[in-house]
Order: structure tokens, then C-alpha cells, then sequence
């Protein structure tokens, strides 16, 4: 096996397993409610498709009374059929899609699991994760928080409900912070200072109903004529290849005790720290 290799494993026990696709560069909101100018920020369409999407399997709504326990949260399904893979497990307005996938990344690579980039849902929002899934023998869920109480929310088929970000473990760790002026670093200064000075005049030339675009940053230049060792306007995320299909095994599942927390401390007992 490639020590690149990012192995999404098939877990047979739903006989659902949600599409895995590279994350899609474009948002409806951004192609609609800006007009498409939103489109011009390249942070914003590389962070849109840096990862893999997770996407949902089927059209349902979602409600929270805004009360703690599981039961404050309630489903219904178009055509009343429910998902095996969606459900209320933790109580205080969040809900659950189980991936039913183990997912192995090369070693020393975590993966975030997080809410699809710059994707809004009104009335919920994407709980974060990193998972060390170097090593992890079993599954993880995707969890969003219902931020209202009383107001159904929609999620349909085929949109992302969650995105997949592999990350170098200790990383962040190897980062040494500081905080300088910036006038300590002429060039740097000088560059800044063009930007800036070409900022004001666009702002300028904006009020006036002038439409004046620079496109430095997508084209990979400082307003000096500085050029990056490397620069991208896309992120060529591989799609996911189909090594075997599905298993028809009898799956073995022994359902998990219930682990919400119902004391303080239990964080504490847990890891001894």
C-alpha cells in the first residue's frame, strides 16, 4: 500500500454507505447571492474544495424544543422512510450522522472532520472533530448543533454535511509564534505598502461606479513584482476509487452503551488528567 494512501473502509453493518466526492469549488451563494462575486476571492474557493465531501443520503427535517434530552430532538423523513444513519445520541439539540466508513490516513496524518467550508444550513451548525485515524480502529460521527428551538430544519439529498481535511499531526505544534512591526521588514513594508495604496484607490474608484479589478493575488504576484516558489488556483483532490464492492457478509454489531456524560469530572476520569 502507497504511504500516501487514504483508505475509506466500507463498514458492513447499515448497507448504506453515503457518496465520498472531492470537495465541489463552487457555493450556490456565492454563484447567486453575490452574483458571482464572491467567486473572485481565491481563499475562499480553495478552502471550498480543499477535502472531501461527505455527502447526505437522504431529503428529511429536524427539529429541537430546546430541552437536553434525547427526545428533544425529532425527525421526519420525506416519504417516511427514516435513515439508519441519523439520529438523536447525545441530547442538548445536536444530532448525529453516523459515516459508515473507517477511514485510515497515512501515518502521522489526522484527519478534521468538520462542516463543508463556507456551506451555511440556517438553524444548525457543524460541530469539528480531529481524529487520529493513523491508527484508529473504529468509526467516527459527524454531529450538527440545532441553534433554534422550534424551527425545522431542512437538509436534502446530495448536499455535504460534512468535509474531510487530512492534517500532519504536531503541526501546529512546530510553529514558534511571534508578533513583530512590520517596518522591521522593509521590502516586506514597501510591498504591503503598494497593496494598500492600490486598496484605496480601488475603494475610491468603487464609490465612484468605477469597476476596477486586480487580480495580483489570483495570478500569483505582489503589487513589486514579487512571485511565490508555489501558487494554486485549484486544489486537484483525487476522487476515491473503487477497489472492491460492497460485502454481503452478515455484519456483526453489538449496539454501545450509552456514554453521554451525566456527571462532572468524567473528562477528568477518563484521562486521568
Amino acid at each position: 500500500m502507497s504511504t500516501n494512501t487514504f483508505t475509506a473502509y466500507r463498514v458492513n453493518y447499515y448497507g448504506v454507505y453515503p457518496e465520498l466526492v472531492p470537495a465541489d469549488p463552487a457555493r450556490k451563494w456565492m454563484d447567486e447571492g453575490t452574483k458571482g462575486w464572491a467567486n473572485r476571492c481565491l481563499p475562499l474557493r480553495i478552502a471550498n474544495q480543499a477535502g472531501w465531501f461527505v455527502m447526505n443520503p437522504i431529503d428529511f427535517e429536524v427539529i429541537w424544543d430546546g430541552r437536553n434530552g434525547l427526545d428533544a430532538v425529532r425527525f421526519q423523513f420525506d416519504g417516511g422512510q427514516a435513515s439508519p444513519l441519523i439520529s438523536s445520541m447525545f441530547g442538548y439539540g445536536i444530532f448525529t450522522f453516523t459515516i459508515p466508513y473507517l477511514f485510515r490516513t497515512p501515518e502521522g496524518m489526522n484527519l478534521l472532520a468538520r462542516g463543508p467550508a463556507n456551506y451555511f444550513v440556517d438553524g444548525a451548525a457543524p460541530l469539528d472533530g480531529i481524529v487520529e485515524t493513523d491508527w484508529l480502529p473504529y468509526t467516527f460521527t459527524m454531529n450538527w448543533k440545532l441553534t433554534r428551538r422550534l424551527k425545522w430544519v431542512r437538509f436534502s439529498k446530495g448536499e455535504p454535511i460534512c468535509m474531510l481535511v487530512p492534517l500532519r499531526c504536531g503541526e501546529i505544534e512546530s510553529l514558534q509564534p511571534e508578533i513583530r512591526n512590520l517596518d522591521s521588514e522593509p521590502e516586506l513594508h514597501a510591498s504591503w505598502k503598494a497593496w494598500h495604496e492600490s486598496r484605496l484607490a480601488r475603494v475610491e474608484a468603487h464609490q465612484q461606479h468605477q469597476t476596477r479589478i486586480e487580480g495580483n493575488y489570483i495570478r500569483g504576484e505582489g503589487h513589486l513584482g514579487e512571485k511565490p516558489r508555489e501558487h494554486r488556483t485549484k486544489v486537484g483532490t483525487q476522487a476515491f476509487t473503487l477497489k472492491e464492492a460492497p460485502g454481503n457478509g452478515t455484519p456483526f454489531y453489538a449496539p454501545e452503551p450509552d456514554a453521554r456524560p451525566q456527571a462532572r469530572g468524567l473528562w477528568s476520569r477518563i484521562t486521568g488528567k
